[in-house]
């Protein structure tokens, strides 16, 4: 029932608050405490002035997306949760890369072998995504980035599409795949 959390702390808490609070819509302002603060626009040193502000009605709302995702494995969902920055696939602990088939709203994209691939909303776009070579997405934008991470071949670049895409990862092979 709450009007509003303010998140002290720095974008990792920001995003675990994001996750715990979204399904229940309450709007968050974070504070930052830490060293990058992307997500944590107040200062420290700010936070009083800006409280004042927020609470007069001084602000101006930003709505940010949110992924939905869920594993399936035999037929069967066993896991699901949404995600603010990033839903990631990856190799795992193992050495190897892993493969796998990349579908949008059901179409056939690619088949890839690589440590992994990274789906990135535009608030995520500036973290995971950004540093394995994804663009940056405004955040008002409507759209994904789809990141691969270090892909065997030259030819499987970033590619951006509508949010409202349904995208599937199949992966092929993988023993430790996460």
């Amino acid at each position: 029932h709450a009007d509003l959390a303010i998140v002290l702390g720095g974008d990792g808490t920001m995003l675990n608050a994001a996750l715990r609070l979204a399904r229940y819509c309450v709007p968050l302002v974070g504070v930052n405490q830490g060293r990058l603060g992307f997500m944590t626009d107040i200062a420290r040193d700010d936070m009083l002035s800006c409280m004042d502000d927020l609470l007069d009605g001084r602000f101006a709302p930003e709505n940010r997306m949110l992924l939905a995702a869920e594993v399936t494995r035999d037929g069967k969902e066993v896991a699901a949760n949404m995600a603010l920055n990033d839903v990631v696939v990856d190799k795992g602990a193992i050495g190897r890369m892993i493969e796998f088939e990349l579908f949008i709203d059901g179409e056939f994209i690619y088949n890839l072998r690589s440590d992994g691939l990274i789906v990135s909303t535009p608030t995520g776009s500036t973290a995971y995504s950004l540093a394995a070579g994804g663009p940056i997405l405004q955040s008002s934008m409507h759209a994904l980035a789809l990141v691969p991470i270090c892909p065997q071949c030259m030819t499987n670049r970033p590619i951006v599409i509508s949010d409202t895409c349904e995208i599937e990862v199949v992966i092929t092979k993988g023993m430790d795949a996460r």
